[in-house]
């Protein structure tokens, strides 16, 4: 089994790509930036500290995610 790298804030593009694995059916840019953060918070291998997070970094996450999402 392959071991997971861990994930911080700054990795957008490694987290949209796993939050559209988690959730393919949901629409990226449907959900709150609260909801986003706990979203991230909670998948596994995430290491960032919640007090790191920002507007900016969720809207470049929702855009991996939304972009991740328009290429399946």
């Amino acid at each position: 089994m392959e071991e997971l790298r861990p994930l911080d804030w700054l990795d957008v593009e490694d987290i949209g790509i796993a939050l559209f694995d988690a959730e393919p059916e949901l629409d990226p840019l449907s959900v709150r930036f609260t909801e986003l953060r706990d979203m991230v918070i909670a998948l596994p291998g995430f290491r960032g500290a919640k007090e790191r997070c920002n507007e900016k970094i969720l809207e470049a996450i929702q855009m991996a995610w939304f972009e991740e999402a328009q290429e399946a």
